[in-house]
């Protein structure tokens, strides 16, 4: 999957090596990184149930990134969302989901659900998830909370 956006941008499945490692980097440099989290590969990366999404400006620099991890009871679990703080705000992270939504209603998934960050609940329930319960907080700081949506 790769379709051109505006400017120049691209939003794709990321599959080269090169494509991979800027949605890994983009993923830690948000995500982990502000608290001296080290990279780490996550397991279910490789797995067939596994769908990434990384969006690309003109000169080929990660914008946006996100996965979805299918489950067998027609449900998966989107992770990851980060945005670059260039880009925060203009669209590209609801892109992103737009895209791994896609996808999952392109398998019959029923519901999607998430543990968003505290920050970005606002962001979450503009695209109709629903707060389920506060769960954790990681890395001793930040709040979790679960969240889901049927397709």
């Amino acid at each position: 999957m790769r379709t051109i956006l505006e400017n120049g941008f691209e939003l794709l499945q990321p599959t080269s090596n090169d494509e991979i490692e800027k949605y890994r980097l983009l993923r830690w440099e948000i995500l982990r990184a502000p608290w001296n989290q080290p990279m780490t590969v996550d397991p279910d990366d490789e797995s067939g149930n596994v769908y990434p999404v990384l969006i690309l400006d003109s000169n080929k620099d990660a914008v946006s990134c996100g996965r979805i991890i299918f489950m067998e009871d027609h449900s998966a679990q989107i992770r990851s969302i980060a945005v670059s703080e260039l880009y925060r705000g203009k669209g590209y992270g609801k892109l992103v989901m737009e895209a791994l939504e896609n996808e999952a209603k392109s398998r019959g998934v029923t519901r999607l659900f998430l543990n968003a960050r505290e920050n970005a609940i606002p962001f979450y329930l503009s695209l109709d998830y629903e707060i389920l319960e506060k769960t954790h907080l990681l890395f001793g700081e930040i709040q979790h909370f679960s969240m889901e949506k049927y397709l």
